[in-house]
């Protein structure tokens, strides 16, 4: 089990309120991904969940029982941390053993359990090894068998991948999603990428000034924005945003489209402007329009093949069945 629930959880540091008032359910076996801008709280909040930071107010509750005053080591949570605090002076198999050490386990149950770590995460030929003959992902293997040796009722993960370039990032998501399904263990992930929250999150949790802007999965935050700030956050590259008479003609003080809902012409459009800058990427090409009069800069998802230029003039046509509505306060309409 490793259900998680916040109840009206606060928290302050003297006469700064960084989380006002969070309610949260996480599910026993779901992967729940914090997201939002640098400063939003969503650190803050996992070490609340943690309890490496005292609540102000509210309720947290693992597994249906208050834990609010309950010290980290008794809650039944493991951590995985941005750096990775491994000890420099010790083998792979000793810093997986230590949470075990510490707590006075049988050594055939610590050989076990770390055997069993090892072979999950791939590391069984590494054990004899210190950390400073490790790569990058493999330190934050040894960190995360680290964790899985304690059999927590939750992971929590505070930007993990961080440190990591960027090939060692995208591998390093792809391992963590496939621990999450041979596990079927809760996990909550803190990151600032909307990338990371959108591949890897079964919910995701958007974040702004401590206050929870949107909960849903990946696909409900891409296609049903609650507002500006979750439509503008999610999805990469960002929604473009209109207002003035355009929007008005569809009855919303701003309208967004995203890059890849806009159709591109050499001839003819709904909207014409002119190629600022090109990024071809291969597969797809970003084209960032200007002199469009509608916005100061459009941009345009296409196929790679398309191969408009800096000075071109193009002409766009959105696909309005995904155009997205907002109204003067920036609510979605519907």
């Amino acid at each position: 089990m490793g259900s998680i629930r916040l109840e009206q959880v606060n928290k302050t540091f003297g006469d700064v309120t960084v989380i006002p008032s969070v309610d949260l359910d996480i599910d026993d076996g779901e992967f729940v991904v914090f997201v939002g801008p640098s400063g939003c709280g969503k650190s803050t909040l996992l070490r609340l969940i943690a309890g490496l930071e005292d609540t102000t107010g509210g309720r947290i509750l693992i597994d249906g029982k208050d834990a609010t005053d309950t010290p980290p080591a008794k809650r039944g949570l493991a951590m995985v941390f941005q750096s990775y605090a491994l000890y420099p002076h010790m083998s792979v198999r000793k810093n997986i053993a230590f949470p075990l050490r510490m707590a006075k386990m049988d050594k055939a149950e610590q050989d076990r359990r770390i055997e069993q770590a090892a072979a999950v995460l791939n590391l069984t030929d590494y054990l004899d090894r210190r950390p400073g003959q490790l790569s990058g992902g493999q330190r934050q293997r040894v960190a995360i068998g680290r964790a899985i040796v304690r059999e927590p009722a939750a992971f929590l993960f505070d930007e993990p991948l961080s440190n990591l370039d960027a090939a060692l990032r995208v591998g390093m998501r792809l391992e963590i999603s496939e621990l999450h399904e041979r596990l079927k263990t809760t996990m909550v992930y803190v990151t600032h990428d909307q990338v990371e929250a959108m591949t890897m999150a079964d919910k995701i949790v958007v974040l702004r000034a401590g206050n929870i802007e949107q909960v849903g999965s990946p696909l409900e935050l891409y296609h049903t924005p609650r507002n500006l700030f979750v439509a503008g956050f999610i999805g990469s590259p960002r929604m473009n945003f209109i207002e003035g008479p355009e929007a008005a003609r569809y009855n919303a003080h701003t309208i967004g489209i995203r890059p890849e809902h806009i159709a591109v012409s050499a001839d003819e459009g709904t909207w014409s402007g002119v190629v600022s800058v090109s990024e071809h990427l291969g597969s797809d090409t970003f084209f960032h329009v200007h002199d469009s009069g509608l916005a100061e800069s459009i941009t345009v998802r296409a196929g790679g093949e398309v191969g408009f230029r800096h000075g071109d003039r193009i002409f766009m046509t959105p696909r309005e069945d995904v155009l997205h509505r907002f109204s003067a306060d920036g609510l979605r309409l519907a």
